[in-house]
């Protein structure tokens, strides 16, 4: 593929918490309509990584790139979904307005949203199954509820990059599958998604791409080719003792 089909590049990056490095020397590349799990056991710097490329915590050095620009130049090409936990569920807000908020990127904070942003957020709630419950404050929905909400949000803000941190964690099979099938379809459409992911099982199933991390990357490449390696058992160390035929996918 040609560097236009480039949609995120990582290099040499490296965070520190305190002096805790969580983050060392981490280079990948990305491609147009990827679906790309990101996975690695507890403390590997998933969400770190994260929230590191959208410059939310600084890093100690590394590039980082953006359809071979910057994050400032290309931010409104990019919805990033963060973790159901770090969200304050108490703030009274309704279902709709959460959703809507996701045309505020292309409007900016101080241009009311007009018909055509209502439309298109209605137009999301639909496409999520959540258009009865849009009068509802968010801290009054479920987990999986909350999630699609999130979702719709980012569908609202039509990017052509998604990026998801544990977006099944919490939520139902309906609505994880559901979500799966979403993403697909915007892969399919040319858009990318990136997610942090926990289930090993599901990966194959799920990705068509994937990058592996322990504070480092492991492996990057096509799902089906890393698991027919050791990377996934490298990078859970002994705790794959418990998952041993994970690390024979490709036998």
């Amino acid at each position: 593929m040609n560097n236009n089909d480039t949609v995120l590049s990582v290099s040499h990056l490296s965070v520190m918490y305190q002096k805790n490095r969580v983050l060392q020397d981490v280079c990948f590349s990305l491609n147009r309509g990827a679906c790309v799990g990101i996975v690695g056991p507890n403390g590997a710097g998933k969400s770190s990584l994260l929230k590191s490329i959208m410059d939310i915590i600084p890093r100690v050095n590394g590039t980082v790139s953006f359809f071979g620009s910057t994050l400032a130049k290309e931010r409104k090409r990019i919805a990033y979904v963060s973790q159901r936990s770090s969200v304050d569920w108490d703030f009274p807000i309704t279902v709709f307005d959460v959703a809507l908020m996701g045309s505020y990127v292309h409007l900016g904070w101080f241009k009311r949203p007009a018909e055509k942003e209502k439309h298109a957020t209605w137009q999301a709630l639909q496409h999520v199954g959540m258009t009865s419950y849009a009068h509802q404050p968010i801290g009054l929905l479920s987990g999986g509820q909350q999630q699609r909400v999130f979702l719709a949000r980012a569908l609202v803000q039509d990017a052509d990059l998604y990026i998801m941190d544990e977006p099944f964690a919490g939520i139902d099979m309906v609505t994880e599958f559901m979500m799966v099938t979403l993403f697909k379809q915007l892969c399919a459409q040319g858009k990318t998604i990136i997610i942090v992911h926990h289930d090993l099982y599901s990966l194959d199933r799920y990705f068509d791409t994937l990058v592996v991390l322990n504070k480092s990357v492991v492996a990057c490449g096509a799902v089906n080719k890393v698991l027919q390696t050791d990377a996934v058992c490298t990078a859970y160390g002994r705790a794959m003792n418990c998952f041993p035929h994970t690390c024979l996918y490709g036998t």
